[in-house]
């Protein structure tokens, strides 16, 4: 893979609005943990995430094989833009997106901060191996795939 080449912690000197789109797309890590399945209580409106992936995702690279026409494919993909970061409830605390727009810092194993393209699967943080296919789990059996590994 080619070494990330942008100009020094462009996040930390630019606002999200600021950004070119190759900064944008830089600050996604790669984890996919955003393209799994969530699911809310319904009575204490709490998220779960499930082991339960998009089909579009590619399960092994995490990246997604449609993502150019994403949204005409699947109905609710989430996408981010500088105004509903925030608010969007399908993000982990660890989404870099979620944490530039709160102050916070990219963590260690960022690829931004590691250098290094496989630091988010080597850190654990990646659903890499640890999710099966929508097309293969029907809905109403989504519950049994909830997992606490994201947060």
């Amino acid at each position: 893979m080619k070494p990330l080449k942008y100009q020094d912690e462009f996040w930390k000197k630019k606002k999200l609005t600021e950004m070119t789109q190759a900064e944008w797309e830089s600050l996604c890590d790669g984890c996919a943990r955003c393209c799994v399945c969530k699911l809310i209580d319904e009575e204490t409106e709490e998220l779960h995430f499930t082991n339960v992936s998009c089909r579009l995702l590619d399960s092994l690279s995490c990246r997604c094989q449609g993502y150019a026409s994403r949204t005409q494919q699947v109905k609710n993909c989430l996408v981010l833009n500088e105004s509903n970061i925030l608010v969007l409830s399908g993000l982990p605390e660890s989404c870099a997106y979620r944490r530039i727009a709160s102050g916070l810092e990219l963590e260690s194993w960022h690829p931004l901060i590691s250098k290094c393209n496989n630091s988010v699967r080597q850190a654990g943080i990646s659903v890499s191996g640890r999710v099966v296919c929508e097309t293969t789990v029907p809905d109403a059996l989504l519950q049994e795939h909830i997992i606490d590994w994201i947060k």
